[in-house]
């Protein structure tokens, strides 16, 4: 007896419709298992760890500031993904962007000017991109496996931050602890409101960037581009389109939006360099990605749950006394039912019983 995975010749529109949603609730009622397993009322649980950060407004800035990140990276992601490309290196992209785009502000930190937020930016987007071309020159002109390299520059990046804020970007001031000079008050990117929370213009940044992406996948020629070559490289040479050109397009794009997310976290949340800057923005914008069916407007529904599980667990830790690690469990419960889920819709489970020698079955 072998189990086979059969192609279905027709794809349920209405089931790719609700398989996210499926693979939410999958998720909870997991969950919940979990939670009585830790001796925790599931219910008290759930709650405190996806109802009570939406009740406060200043709680409802910090989900944005958490889903900023997610949507800015996932949204270059969906683009690699939609085009057969498989960056799994946002997270080193997110953070050589934030090295880069810290130079002025850390080296020419008596440099007051309005145009330094600006160039930070500029410089956090280039620095990204330069970083996704690494693994884009290697597949395209060396055919070398793009997952194992853009993976593997992740540690070269936060071995290289590491070194730099323990080093020669060292606050001189700062008692020996491994941080970079807070940046000037013109490095910092500034909050949309104030007055009622912390949310700073990323989440903005992320929410056009989403609908910027949208709107290319749908209307623009580019966009074509990206989902026949996906489907099918073959049909996109009948085209005249490039596979290679394809492969650089896609690795810079979102090399670039994820170095973006790297310097706006950096600017608008921790105001200067430290050993760790994110707590796996990179890797989590995979899920966020693929859980909103790599449409960038279902991107920012799913980088706004994403973002919750985040908040949500630092919530339950103080309510309920749990470890930060489950939200690590939820972010990988939630993969996991998504990619399952996907998987039965577009094949069908086939158990083929095999005859051995002599007839018997």
């Amino acid at each position: 007896m072998r189990i086979e995975l059969e192609k279905r010749p027709d794809v349920s529109k209405l089931f790719g419709f609700v398989s996210p949603l499926l693979a939410l609730v999958l998720t909870l009622t997991f969950g919940a298992i979990m939670f009585a397993m830790l001796g925790k009322d599931p219910a008290a649980a759930l709650s405190a760890f996806f109802v009570e950060p939406l009740l406060e407004v200043w709680s409802l800035h910090e989900l944005a500031i958490k889903a900023a990140p997610l949507i800015l990276i996932a949204v270059g992601l969906a683009v690699c993904y939609r085009s057969n490309n498989w960056n799994i290196g946002a997270e080193g992209q997110f953070t050589i962007g934030a090295i880069t785009g810290s130079y002025l502000p850390i080296v020419f930190y008596d440099w007051h000017s309005p145009l330094v937020l600006p160039l930070m930016l500029v410089l956090g987007a280039l620095g990204g991109a330069l970083f996704a071309a690494v693994p884009a020159l290697l597949k395209a002109h060396f055919n070398t496996n793009e997952i194992l390299t853009s993976l593997m520059l992740v540690y070269i990046a936060q071995l290289l931050l590491d070194w730099l804020v323990r080093g020669a970007w060292r606050d001189p001031k700062g008692f020996n602890f491994p941080v970079s000079r807070d940046f000037a008050p013109e490095a910092v990117l500034p909050a949309i409101w104030e007055e009622s929370g912390r949310a700073h213009w990323a989440f903005v940044f992320a929410i056009i960037a989403a609908i910027g992406v949208w709107f290319m996948l749908r209307y623009t020629l580019k966009g074509f581009e990206i989902v026949v070559l996906g489907q099918s490289e073959r049909a996109g040479r009948f085209a005249g389109f490039s596979a290679k050109k394809m492969i650089w397009f896609s690795f810079l794009f979102s090399g670039a939006l994820a170095g973006l997310a790297g310097m706006s976290e950096v600017s608008g949340s921790i105001g200067h360099l430290q050993p760790a800057i994110s707590p796996g923005y990179g890797f989590t914008a995979i899920i966020v990605a693929f859980l909103g069916r790599l449409n960038p407007l279902g991107i920012i529904a799913s980088g706004l749950v994403l973002a919750l599980t985040y908040l949500g667990g630092e919530a339950a830790q103080l309510s309920i006394g749990i470890s930060d690690k489950v939200t690590r469990v939820f972010q990988g419960l939630l993969l996991f039912f998504v990619l399952s889920c996907d998987m039965l819709i577009y094949y069908k489970i086939r158990i083929v019983w095999s005859r051995v020698r002599g007839g018997a079955v």
